[in-house]
């Protein structure tokens, strides 16, 4: 039997489960959200990448109003994985860390920034809620 809080009471847990089961409902249905799905190509590389412009002009990750950047991990038509940042957390990772840019998209006509998946998670396990570590 699991034992969550050491004495076989579950209130606890199901009280700070159900605060973030709101917090999820309040995101899907209240705020502005961004859903990109990257394929296939990151469980081979490790990498994810997030355009920031396309056509010679601004987009994606500079342009988004959204509130919260949802990003698919897809593999063989599957969502496997969904990560959820708030978009300026995304932001600030893209600003201290300076990702390698790489072209993507259609033709080729689009500017993205390759991140590091184990990079990421480091940097979001050291993240104190400030703009700068």
């Amino acid at each position: 039997m699991s034992l969550l809080n050491n004495d076989r009471r579950f209130d606890i847990d199901l009280q700070y489960g159900q605060i973030h089961e709101r917090q999820v409902a309040d995101m899907l249905q209240n705020s502005r959200i961004e859903v990109k799905t990257e394929r296939g190509l990151w469980a081979k590389t490790g990498n994810i990448v997030v355009e920031f412009e396309s056509r010679n002009k601004p987009s994606g990750i500079q342009t988004t109003e959204a509130e919260y950047w949802f990003h698919n991990l897809e593999k063989d038509g599957q969502i496997l994985c969904t990560l959820v940042f708030p978009t300026e957390v995304l932001r600030n990772y893209i600003r201290i860390n300076m990702p390698s840019v790489v072209r993507g998209g259609d033709n080729y006509t689009s500017l993205l920034y390759k991140i590091n998946l184990c990079e990421l998670m480091k940097y979001l396990g050291e993240y104190n809620g400030q703009s700068e570590l």
